[in-house]
């Protein structure tokens, strides 16, 4: 196994997790919040998607799959189409409405962009600064770690909310 297909099999990991989160709940057992300030099935899965869009389209040098593909249309959202969801209030997180076949549509759309990028990824490449913004500077290995990271913490909660569910 190559660095290109583990980065891979990490990500189809998360795909897996999110389509058991999703699979079989209505709207509103996906925008559930089990307490005032907890964040909702939907919530979650649509933040950690955002994420992996805005970050790996930036070290991918392509445009993200929420614009170019029209998922910030089909979502309807009333925030800004550059949201991802990083430090919105309990509010916003309030305002998230959406169906499973949307949520794990855009899921879906993100992954296989992730995917042909991750198609193109060598060993060597892991070394390549992506952001200067931080001290040390990050690496795009560093980076997509991180992205898998924050994607399984959010699919995991997303199946605790799902478990409070009984679903």
């Amino acid at each position: 196994m190559n660095v290109s297909e583990l980065l891979q099999d990490a990500f189809d990991r998360v795909q897996e997790e999110c389509h058991q989160a999703v699979s079989g709940l209505s709207r509103e057992q996906l925008a559930l919040r089990p307490a005032p300030d907890a964040n909702s099935i939907a919530w979650l899965i649509w933040h950690l998607t955002r994420v992996q869009d805005d970050h790996v389209s930036e070290v991918a040098g392509r445009a993200q799959t929420w614009t170019a593909g029209g998922w910030v249309r089909r979502f309807e959202l009333p925030f800004g189409e550059e949201a991802t969801g990083y430090a919105q209030s309990s509010e916003e997180v309030g305002q998230m409405e959406a169906d499973g076949e949307v949520l794990l549509g855009y899921l879906d759309a993100t992954h296989a962009a992730t995917k042909a990028f991750l198609a193109t990824v060598r060993d060597g490449d892991l070394d390549r600064v992506v952001d200067r913004n931080w001290t040390p500077a990050v690496t795009l290995g560093v980076r997509l770690i991180s992205v898998i990271s924050d994607d399984l913490q959010h699919v995991g909660q997303a199946a605790y909310v799902r478990g409070l569910l009984g679903a």
